[in-house]
């Protein structure tokens, strides 16, 4: 996958943290869409296809938690990475059972975010992979099934 192809959603109330991510992942080479509250990032969440959502967790009109988990239920091959200025084990256990694959401190490390991003894409397109593997492999059985002779 080229990183022209990966797609990101910036789900951030601040202005200038949203910036900075935006113009920092295009530089690298990403495409990205940006959303300041909640419900800008559903409504973007349902025309266009993300690899990666960065959300805070603290947005304007939702917890960023409540979001999490309709991204988890809508897109579980989304990969969701949850920003926080909040550090707490408590914020980080909840984001995590909740289905963040991910968990990144404000202020971000702009190196820390790229090498996350990298990992997690790998491991999706890890998960992709054996995915269509395993569905070949069930055509080709059941092709050979149904050629076999009863």
């Amino acid at each position: 996958m080229t990183m022209s192809k990966v797609n990101i959603l910036i789900v951030e109330d601040d202005v200038q943290i949203l910036k900075t991510l935006s113009t920092l992942l295009q530089q690298t080479g990403y495409s990205t869409d940006t959303a300041k509250n909640g419900k800008e990032a559903i409504q973007k969440l349902e025309t266009k296809f993300f690899n990666i959502a960065l959300l805070d967790i603290r947005l304007p009109d939702m917890e960023g938690t409540r979001l999490l988990t309709t991204m988890r239920q809508n897109l579980p091959d989304m990969v969701k990475i949850i920003i926080t200025g909040y550090a707490s084990t408590e914020n980080a256990v909840e984001a995590l059972n909740l289905g963040a694959d991910a968990y990144i401190l404000k202020p971000i490390k702009p190196k820390e975010l790229l090498a996350l991003i990298e990992q997690k894409l790998a491991r999706q397109q890890q998960v992709q992979r054996m995915t269509q593997e395993k569905v070949t492999e069930w055509i080709v059985t059941r092709a050979r099934e149904l050629d076999t002779p009863r």
